[in-house]
């Protein structure tokens, strides 16, 4: 007996962990730092991680109470009501639940590439089809709705990423208007903002109340420091009240990170640190590494390094993980995430020296 037919199927292919590369490399794993995963160097805020030591005694019972206060929580502080709020397991969750709604066998979602593989994936999760419309290394990744327009061919679901990973750019509030305004009736825009507290612009769940063809994704992975944990939502017109109950997975958010959320939520200096750090990294990256790099909006910086896989190896054979971009179509650029002022002083150190050594022929944005 063999499952379906899985071809088409691209796996995520996540950033190494510090344990595994420590045990490939006979290393300890507090000689290395990992800036491969845009992970939070300040880890959760000391309330979430009471939150959870907390919630530790009460896993047996099911999370309805939690589910309901973190629902009422984020809706509180986005101003709509709670039944826009699709609490999920990680924003990946809110994805499938985007497909499960939204997506009959054979209609097509449009998705950046490069881009998140996880919208393609879910996609064809739910016998659906997959167009990309390109991010141009020649044009500096720049995203504009035209570009999304260019390549728009009716498709069911348009994705676009801001701050967009791996390249940082970002899609202004304006531009979303227009595709939102553009797309035919029957298309709805997710606009994923996984990282979009580490950006200035303002949220696109802002234009929740003018369009009923936007809906907007959230995660508590990166800037509130929970990736391990899987929490984060979708926030969606208010006429799909109903929808929610009717796709979603029975408690998929957990317990623990439901709670955790709610710590996090209010700890707005653990938030502000956080994203203070990240902004003075990024900066730091782009000044003092000895390789072309990109503007970002996210904690991370893009970089051409000539050879990503060779240089990646090699700084981390150095002690610093990151992430060759290869799986993203861009084999001569890696992607260093911003980690704390040490992380970073000493990631720049060694990739120049790592570039230096390796001297690859022509190093070009």
């Amino acid at each position: 007996m063999q499952p379906r037919d899985l071809s088409a199927h691209e796996a995520y292919v996540p950033g190494r962990g510090t344990e595994e590369v420590a045990r490939d490399l006979g290393m300890d794993p507090e000689e290395l730092t990992k800036l491969s995963s845009n992970e939070n160097p300040h880890g959760p805020s000391p309330d979430a991680v009471a939150a959870v030591e907390a919630a530790a005694a009460d896993v047996n019972v099911y999370p309805k109470a939690s589910h309901t206060d973190l629902t009422d929580r984020i809706a509180e502080k986005w101003e709509i009501d709670a039944k826009q709020v699709w609490v999920s397991a990680g924003a990946d969750g809110a994805i499938d639940y985007l497909s499960r709604a939204f997506l009959e066998p054979g209609d097509e979602i449009l998705a950046p590439d490069p881009g998140f593989s996880y919208y393609p994936m879910s996609a064809r999760y739910h016998h659906g089809e997959v167009s990309t419309y390109p991010l141009s290394k020649a044009e500096d990744f720049e995203q504009t709705a035209e570009g999304v327009l260019s390549s728009y061919d009716g498709e069911r679901i348009v994705f676009v990423t801001t701050p967009h990973n791996p390249t940082g750019a970002v899609l202004d509030g304006e531009e979303i208007r227009t595709l939102a305004e553009r797309v035919h009736d029957q298309t709805l825009v997710v606009v994923d903002e996984a990282y979009a507290e580490y950006a200035e612009e303002p949220s696109a769940i802002d234009l929740l109340g003018e369009y009923d063809n936007v809906a907007v994704l959230r995660t508590f992975s990166k800037a509130y420091g929970l990736a391990g944990l899987r929490i984060g939502y979708a926030a969606v017109p208010r006429e799909w009240a109903e929808v929610y109950a009717r796709v979603n997975t029975p408690f998929a958010a957990n317990e623990v990170a439901c709670r955790a959320a709610l710590a996090a939520l209010d700890d707005d200096d653990h938030l502000e640190r956080s994203v203070e750090t990240a902004r003075w990294s990024r900066e730091y990256l782009r000044e003092e590494l000895d390789v072309p790099t990109w503007p970002s909006g996210g904690n991370f910086v893009l970089c051409a390094v000539g050879d990503a896989s060779a240089v990646a190896d090699a700084s981390q054979r150095r002690g610093v993980i990151v992430r060759d971009t290869s799986s993203f179509g861009l084999p001569e650029c890696i992607r260093v995430s911003c980690g704390t002022r040490e992380e970073t002083r000493r990631a720049v150190e060694v990739i120049n020296d790592v570039v230096a050594d390796i001297r690859p022929e022509a190093v070009e944005p």
